[in-house]
């Protein structure tokens, strides 16, 4: 029986700032992240003693040294939130981490409040800025210099799945989803075959198959052993080969389709024989190829297209669903699927209101038209980056979402909410709650533990080891009788 679905999302936001000779990136960030001010007055640590990032799921722990931050750098840097997420500075880029969920409707509203949480804290920061600088952030992946920041999902799996069996099924996927699941880009980059314009932000700069890295020597599937959870139980897959989305429709189909995806894994129903004979190569083929008809050589001897493979998988999922009670959101999700892939299967343009590399084309290309440009004209590469510009008075896709251009999921009031107020089924309920009632009592956190400073005692770490614990049916009536976090300690 999988395990019940549990993801997130941590996203890289390039930064910059305009006007700005002496720009730092880092110290551009650290302005950022603390312009962000839930608490004026909390101190609140981040608990890195709970993270292990050198072990690899493979069963083996890698060399090298875990960097701590001391403990004025670490307050700096990082911010736990009320709604559950985590807002902090990752090497040279702001990143947010939303909290947890169980399904991709509430990934999309939660996803989508970190835009505002980033949007709020820029404004703010820009306020600080000398006159005439101004920040600005770009919810993309490349900065056309050669580097390249992620979108990292995350689900929840068991652990008593073959590792081996979960690379085997998710390479061909990760490999081929992106033709819903891209955000477009103009030209390529990291010594790529050149091109005008790419399905995915990510595909050139994936190098290998299988590692550990994340930042050299990209590989399609990461095998970071952190699971944030009861190691026994639980393993995290960390998935690093997305791209940053703006669309909510495909936001929605990245998560939702690959958390059923691995549903379908550990459950054993993912048919045999859809193995890629050369990843690597294929991920950018198929990211080169807005016509979605490159044919992909699998170790079988045929060939296949990436909808064609996508295709396959679809036809295992109704499959598998047709035997077991669906929640309404997966098929809702199942069916979205099918409706890409068909349109896939004829023409892609079709979908330039639902999918984020073909919104973007199409609009590009109707500016090219009018302006009689090419794909080479500076003027295309500026749009390409103002589409994922996160100012909503500035930024493509919002004003395509405002001219009603495009597929909505969810609703303003509901990404609104989620700015302040956490997921009530999974345990960010009680991290997000704790934070909000107790912050001065508040000592550290971390997704599976939060630790409380209580008057001259010990510092007391309460363990969250279950993510589907801590919720809202959980943990409402102890909170709600608590009214110091004292209390709250003595109670648990």
């Amino acid at each position: 029986m999988a395990t019940q679905t549990v993801m997130g999302t941590e996203i890289e936001y390039g930064i910059i700032v305009k006007n700005d000779p002496d720009f730092d990136p880092i110290s551009s960030c650290v302005l950022l992240v603390n312009a962000y001010r839930e608490d004026p007055d909390g101190e609140i640590l981040w608990d890195y003693d709970q993270e292990n990032p050198l072990a690899d799921a493979r069963g083996f722990q890698v060399d090298g040294e875990k960097y701590t931050p001391n403990q004025q750098e670490n307050i700096a840097r990082n911010k736990t939130l009320i709604n559950g997420a985590r807002y902090y500075v990752d090497h040279a880029h702001p990143e947010y981490s939303s909290p947890e969920v169980t399904n991709a409707r509430d990934l999309v509203i939660h996803e989508k409040a970190g835009e505002r949480v980033l949007e709020v804290s820029r404004r703010e920061a820009t306020a600080l800025l000398p006159d005439g600088a101004t920040m600005l952030l770009h919810k993309n992946n490349s900065d056309r210099k050669g580097n390249s920041y992620g979108c990292h999902e995350n689900y929840l799996m068991d652990r008593q799945t073959s590792f081996k069996r979960v690379v085997e099924h998710l390479m061909p996927f990760f490999v081929t989803r992106q033709v819903y699941c891209g955000a477009g880009k103009v030209g390529s980059e990291n010594r790529a075959q050149p091109c005008d314009y790419q399905i995915s932000q990510r595909a050139d700069f994936f190098e290998v198959e299988v590692a550990l890295d994340t930042m050299v020597k990209r590989p399609i599937i990461n095998t970071r052993d952190e699971p944030h959870a009861d190691r026994e139980k639980y393993r995290r897959l960390h998935c690093i080969v997305g791209d940053s989305n703006m669309s909510e429709y495909t936001i929605y189909l990245r998560n939702g389709v690959t958390a059923l995806v691995i549903s379908m894994i550990e459950d054993g129903a993912i048919p045999d024989g859809l193995v890629l004979r050369d990843p690597v190569r294929a991920i950018k083929q198929v990211s080169h190829d807005p016509t979605c008809k490159t044919e992909l050589a699998l170790d079988n001897g045929k060939k296949m297209t990436a909808v064609q493979l996508q295709a396959e998988y679809f036809e295992a999922a109704l499959r598998y669903t047709a035997t077991r009670d669906i929640d309404p959101i997966v098929q809702d999700v199942i069916e979205k699927w099918q409706y890409v892939i068909e349109k896939l299967a004829g023409d892609p343009m079709d979908l330039h209101r639902e999918i984020d590399w073909i919104s973007k084309k199409k609009l590009i290309e109707t500016f090219m038209d009018r302006k009689e440009l090419d794909w080479r004209d500076h003027q295309v590469g500026m749009l390409d980056l103002q589409y994922h510009d996160t100012r909503p008075e500035k930024g493509l896709y919002f004003m395509l979402e405002r001219q009603g251009r495009v597929e909505r999921i969810v609703t303003d009031e509901e990404i609104a909410a989620a700015v302040y107020n956490p997921p009530q089924d999974t345990r960010a309920y009680f991290r997000g709650e704790c934070l909000r009632r107790y912050p001065a009592e508040v000592f550290g956190v971390n997704w599976d533990s939060i630790s409380f400073g209580v008057e001259d005692q010990p510092v007391k770490r309460i363990m969250m080891s279950e993510p589907l614990k801590g919720t809202a049916a959980h943990v409402e009536d102890l909170l709600a009788s608590s009214s110091t976090a004292a209390d709250l300690v003595s109670k648990l």
